[in-house]
This record gives structure tokens, sequence and C-alpha cells, in this order.
């Protein structure tokens, strides 16, 4: 008597047919996630926060793409406004740059919506786990704040230990509680570690947020400037770097950046290696 070897219908998942099949089933589900942090011309320590937060990200297994839209960065080449990926640097297996000053500006829609760059990043960096978004506090707000409404943002503000730092800091939480709506932060304050201010610094804008805005200020660490910037993150840092992911905006990664994985002359990353075997 012969054996009925067929599988029964929905018992057994079908095999990939080739392996744009195998991948692109594979990076159906592919998530990354946007990180806010307000850009402060002030605190003059913005490269020190990101790159910290790139090593933090970095111990976790996690690609990291900086885009740095801040007031010191560069302003990107014009092949960006054709193609993102242009503008994509890799610095290191774990971590790529891009510099966006005035960038998202170029994506603002009729309703002064920048978030259509969201989608042209994570098209043009399917590879990352993580988006660094580094703006301005109003350019944030166009770049996430459609989509980031009734979503658990908190974006990441630093200062320094002085007046202007802090009146900066202040600034920026207004912005993001009166016009995005996010009525929570997190803060770092840049400043070394005999520095007898930044405690008082931290406290202060705490203390003018909530009464004046009603935006609670969650985590409030101290970040020291003279320390080096791949030093390896202490514990309450890699606490921060995680809580930052869970309140981050996530995004599904489409068609168009599996398109990208597989075009002629594209890297796969490492991840998808067992797929081609």
């Amino acid at each position: 008597m012969t054996r009925n070897t067929r599988p029964v219908s929905g018992s057994v998942t079908a095999p990939p047919v080739d392996q744009a099949h195998g991948l692109r089933r594979m990076f159906a589900s592919r998530v990354l996630r946007f990180v806010p942090v307000v850009a402060s011309a002030e605190a003059r320590c913005g490269g020190l926060v990101l790159e910290r937060l790139c090593t933090a990200y970095e111990t976790l297994g996690l690609h990291t793409l900086v885009v740095d839209a801040g007031p010191q960065a560069r302003a990107p080449g014009e092949l960006v406004s054709f193609d993102v990926a242009e503008g994509i640097e890799t610095l290191s297996p774990h971590v790529s740059y891009m510099a966006a000053r005035g960038l998202p500006l170029r994506f603002a829609d009729a309703r002064g919506s920048c978030g259509a760059l969201l989608d042209a990043l994570a098209d043009a960096s399917p590879q990352s786990d993580v988006i660094l978004l580094h703006a301005s506090a109003s350019e944030l707000v166009r770049l996430l704040g459609q989509r980031g409404r009734g979503a658990n943002l908190r974006p990441l503000i630093y200062t320094n230990d002085l007046a202007e730092g802090l009146k900066q800091a202040y600034a920026a939480v207004k912005v993001l509680t009166q016009r995005g709506g996010w009525l929570a932060y997190d803060l770092l304050v840049c400043a070394p570690a005999d520095s007898p201010q930044a405690e008082e610094v931290a406290g202060r804008l705490a203390r003018c947020a909530d009464d004046f805005l009603g935006a609670a200020q969650r985590m409030a660490l101290r970040l020291d400037p003279r320390e080096a910037s791949r030093t390896t993150p202490d514990d309450r840092f890699l606490s921060l770097a995680g809580e930052l992911l869970h309140a981050a905006l996530p995004h599904t990664l489409g068609d168009s950046a599996f398109d990208h994985l597989v075009s002629p002359g594209a890297a796969l990353p490492s991840r998808v290696a067992p797929v081609l075997n």
C-alpha cells in the first residue's frame, strides 16, 4: 500500500520558491526604530551623545544609522535629493552616518510634514536596526509629528551645566510639548563628574517642564565629556538606551527596502546569509 506523502493543507509552511521569495518572506516582518535626539548648538556635545548611543547599541548587536541634521552638521550632497542612499557613509560594521543639515525640509509636503524622509531613510538603509534622528525640536516634530501622535515617543534632550544650555533645553521641551504633543522626555547633562551645577540643571529643567508645560522628565543622567566616546557605557546608560528603543517610532520595512537589498551591487547583511545557502 502506497503511503500518501502529501502534507495536510495548512500543516506545513511551504519552502521559499527561490532566493528572492525567501528574502521577501524574511524581511516582511523586519522592523527598525527611529529614535529622536534633540540637537543643541549651545550644549556642544551632540557628537559625544550620538557616539555613546551608537556604542550602547553596538553592545546589543544592533546596527545604527546616525542621521545628523543638527546645526553643526554638514549639508548633504545634491544627489541625496534623488537617492538618499548616496549620502550614507559606512563608519564601522555597526554604524553608518549621514550628514543631513537642512535635508528634512526638502521632504516637506503641503501640510509641513517631513515624514516622507522616514520612508526614504528606511529604504536606503534596510540593514539598520536603529536610526538616530539628530535634529532641532521643530524639525523632529515635522519628521515624526503626524506618525508619532498617539505613540509612546520620548525624545532625548541633552544640555550642559550652564545657564544658556538650560534655557535652550527648556525651549526644546516647549516645542516638543506644544507642537508635538509629547509630554515626556529623557535628559543627558554633559558635564564633568565633579560639576556642582549638573544636578541643579537637571532639577530645574524638570521643575519648569512640569510646572509650566505639564511635561515629565523621565531619566536624567550625566555624561562626562572628558571620557572617550568609545568608553563602554555603564548599566544606567545602557538602560537609557534600551528605554529609548522601547519608546521609539517603529517602522516596518517594505518592498522598496527589499528591492534595494537584492539590487545589483547591494551587500546583503550577514543576518540573511542562511537564506542563500
